[in-house]
């Protein structure tokens, strides 16, 4: 049975530049997030798939591309050679005029796959480049990427946090970097808590991924401290009730 995701509570939060994309692989909660109304686009990957218990890739693509038809949908590729993951890609992009492909910005040996993703935008497959993390990839990126390419970069803001970094100045600078690039929209992936939804739209970023559980905590925006402070005093104490807790 699917997890409750709080979309509704979520109407509550203010409203924002940044366009959420619901992250996730799992139907219902996808169908439950494009009925609220807050939701601009969709991720998902393979390990969110697996996750899932999934097992025909393609099947559950389709599935979601019947039911989602004016969102776009990013699916990623999942081979390591590039003339194979190209060979994906193409495929993934007859699926729907709304899906992206999803490129990670290198194989597993490190090797680049910029030359991949010229090749893809030059046949106008529409992308979402991931995994996405120091400035020199970015860099790379905008070396290749023309003001009409199509094209989500998805940066792992959420992970570089993860490492000890601010991600903020990179995420900003980004915006800035691909402001010549218009059909380059940039993604803050990986969030971890409410703060980085504001964060990224503070810092002028197209995108902003979310799982359903972190939609959820939207509605929590504003909430008195106080309250908030009570409310987690009562969590506690029914919680131990709840245990049968003797001392």
């Amino acid at each position: 049975m699917p997890h409750q995701t709080g979309f509704e509570e979520a109407m509550a939060a203010p409203t924002l530049r940044v366009h959420i994309f619901s992250d996730g692989a799992n139907l219902q909660d996808m169908l439950r997030a494009r009925d609220s109304g807050i939701i601009r686009g969709f991720t998902t990957n393979p390990t969110l798939m697996a996750k899932a218990g999934l097992t025909d890739y393609r099947a559950f693509a389709r599935q979601v591309l019947d039911a989602i038809t004016d969102l776009p949908v990013s699916f990623e590729v999942f081979d390591d050679e590039f003339a194979e993951m190209e060979r994906q890609a193409r495929e993934i992009a007859g699926w729907g005029r709304n899906v992206n492909v999803k490129i990670p910005i290198t194989n597993t040996r490190g090797e680049s796959s910029i030359p991949l993703i010229r090749r893809l935008c030059d046949a106008g497959v529409k992308l979402n480049v991931t995994a996405i993390l120091p400035k020199a990839q970015l860099d790379a990126l905008h070396a290749v990427l023309r003001p009409d390419d199509d094209v989500i970069l998805s940066i792992f803001a959420g992970r570089i946090a993860d490492t000890g970094r601010d991600p903020v100045p990179l995420m900003r600078d980004a915006v800035a970097q691909f402001r010549d690039r218009p059909g380059a929209r940039i993604l803050w992936a990986s969030p971890r808590e409410v703060l980085n939804v504001f964060q990224a739209d503070a810092c002028g970023c197209h995108i902003i991924t979310c799982t359903p559980d972190l939609m959820g905590k939207l509605a929590l925006h504003g909430k008195d401290l106080a309250e908030y402070s009570l409310d987690t005093v009562k969590m506690f104490r029914n919680d131990a009730v709840k245990a049968g807790f003797r001392l």
